[in-house]
C-alpha cells in the first residue's frame, strides 16, 4: 500500500479510502452489503494495508457506522482514519439540516455507533441554504475544540460555496474545510473544475466519490448502439438494475474516455479500474485519494491494484485529452 499526506492535516492515509455507503443499503427490500459481508470487505481493506475508511450517519440508516464499530472493538483505533457525514439525521428529530442542534445531536450518534471518542473526519454532506454557515462552522469548530473530531470536511456543493466557507472561517477565526468530497472521476472534469481550482488553491485534499463512474469506466459496460445512452450491462451490475445509471454515468465523452482508459490498461496489463483510479491518484494539482466501493474483496482486492501501477505523461495526456473530438470541441455530456 501507498501513503500520502492527507492535504493540510499532516494524517498519512492509504492512496485509496473504503467507501461504505452500500453496507446496510436496501434496494427493493435487499440488503446490498450485509453485516457479515461488511466485515470481510473491511477486513480484506485492513490486510491489504488500506487505513482510511469513509461512512456516513445515513448509510443504511447507521447500519454503516454501527458495522464499522463493531469491526473497530476488535482493532486498534489509532491504526485507522475515520472520516464520517453530517446532514441527513439519524437523531434530531428536525428536518435534514446543518444547524447547531442537528449537528450536536448527530455527532453523538455517529461516535456512540462507531464506538469512539472522536473523529477524524466529519464531512457536511451537503449545502445548507437555510443556515447561515456562520452557524454551521460555529458548531463544526466547537467540536475540534472539544476534540471529538479532529478536522473538517465539505461533500458535494459549487465552487462559490466551497470559498464562501473558507473566506467565512478565515475572517472569522473558524475552523476551515481541509478535505473535500465530489463527484469526480476521469471523464468528469470540466464539470467540477471550478471546485477542484478551489481545492488546488487552497491546498484542500480531493477524496472523490464514483472515482468509477458507477462501474462504467470498470469496462464491464459495451456500447449497444449509436445513442451514447444504450449500453449493455452484465447480469446483476449497477447499470442494469438502477434506472439513473445511464442518465448518471453514461455519456458520449465517457465512451471516448473508456476507450482510451482500456488502450492504457492493456499496456500495463492492469484493469481499466485500475487505470481510472491511478490517474485519479496521480493528480499533481492536488492530493487526491479515491474512495472505492468494491462489493465484494475480489472487487477490492482488483481496485487496491492502482497502487502498483503508474502512468506516463503520455498515458495520463491520452486519457484527458479522450474528452475532446477531433476539433479540439468538448464531448457535450451529461455526467
Amino acid at each position: 500500500m501507498e501513503y500520502t499526506k492527507l492535504g493540510a492535516t499532516g494524517v498519512d492515509v492509504s492512496k485509496l479510502c473504503l467507501g461504505t455507503w452500500r453496507f446496510g443499503k436496501e434496494s427493493d427490500g435487499v440488503v446490498e452489503t450485509n453485516r457479515e459481508e461488511a466485515h470481510a470487505l473491511l477486513d480484506a481493506f485492513a490486510d491489504a494495508g488500506g487505513n482510511f475508511i469513509d461512512t456516513a450517519n445515513g448509510y443504511g440508516d447507521g447500519r454503516s457506522e454501527t458495522w464499522i464499530g463493531e469491526w473497530l472493538d476488535e482493532r486498534d483505533r489509532e491504526d485507522y482514519v475515520i472520516a464520517s457525514k453530517v446532514y441527513w439525521t439519524q437523531e434530531s428529530r428536525f428536518q435534514e439540516n446543518l444547524s447547531r442542534k442537528t449537528i450536536r445531536a448527530e455527532i453523538e450518534g455517529t461516535l456512540d455507533r462507531l464506538g469512539t471518542d472522536y473523529l477524524d473526519v466529519y464531512y457536511i454532506h451537503r449545502w445548507d441554504d437555510e443556515t447561515p454557515i456562520e452557524e454551521t462552522l460555529d458548531a463544526l469548530s466547537a467540536l475540534v475544540d472539544e476534540g471529538k473530531v479532529n478536522s473538517l470536511g465539505a461533500s458535494t456543493m459549487a465552487a462559490w460555496q466551497l470559498t464562501k466557507a473558507l473566506w467565512k472561517a478565515d475572517a472569522e477565526g473558524f475552523e476551515r474545510f481541509d478535505v473535500t468530497q465530489p463527484l469526480y472521476h476521469a471523464a468528469y472534469e470540466r464539470d467540477v473544475a471550478d471546485y477542484l481550482d478551489v481545492c488546488a488553491d487552497q491546498g484542500l485534499a480531493v477524496c472523490p466519490y464514483s472515482p468509477l463512474a458507477g462501474g462504467f469506466l470498470t469496462g464491464k459496460y459495451e456500447r449497444a448502439g449509436e445513442d451514447a445512452y444504450d449500453v449493455t450491462a452484465p447480469e446483476g451490475s449497477r447499470g442494469q438494475i438502477d434506472e439513473l445509471f445511464s442518465d448518471y454515468y453514461v455519456s458520449e465523452r465517457g465512451w471516448h474516455v473508456l476507450d482510451a482508459v482500456r488502450e492504457v490498461a492493456a499496456e500495463l496489463d492492469a484493469t481499466p479500474a485500475q487505470v481510472a483510479l491511478r490517474w485519479l491518484i496521480e493528480r499533481e494539482a492536488f492530493t487526491c485519494v479515491p474512495i472505492v466501493g468494491a462489493r465484494t474483496p475480489d472487487q477490492l482486492a482488483e481496485n487496491l491494484g492502482a497502487v502498483d501501477i503508474s502512468l506516463s505523461a503520455d498515458q495520463r495526456r491520452r486519457i484527458r485529452n479522450a474528452r475532446y473530438d477531433e476539433g479540439g470541441d468538448y464531448h457535450e455530456s451529461s455526467a
